[in-house]
């Protein structure tokens, strides 16, 4: 998976498959557990949690568009209304 580690890196992913492996008992949480470290590790979860921010924040900054727009639209009926 990983190529040219640092011994500091090597020694890390020994230690934390030996701490998962004392953790969980059942080899199937093992497995998951070690595949989620190595992702971790290659940087693909950073990506999919940036994603995720960013498509959140997007949704946001639409829904404060629409809300600007709808007060925005709200004035101009009171100001209508009081010109009348």
């Amino acid at each position: 998976m990983f190529k040219n580690l640092n011994k500091s890196d090597k020694k890390f992913i020994r230690l934390e498959k030996a701490r998962i492996r004392r953790k969980f008992w059942d080899v199937k949480k093992q497995k998951e557990m070690i595949d989620e470290m190595y992702k971790r590790l290659s940087g693909e979860i950073k990506a999919e949690v940036i994603e995720k921010k960013v498509k959140k924040v997007k949704v946001e900054q639409k829904q404060n568009q629409v809300k600007s727009k709808a007060k925005a639209e709200k004035g101009k009926m009171k100001n209508k209304k009081k010109a009348k």
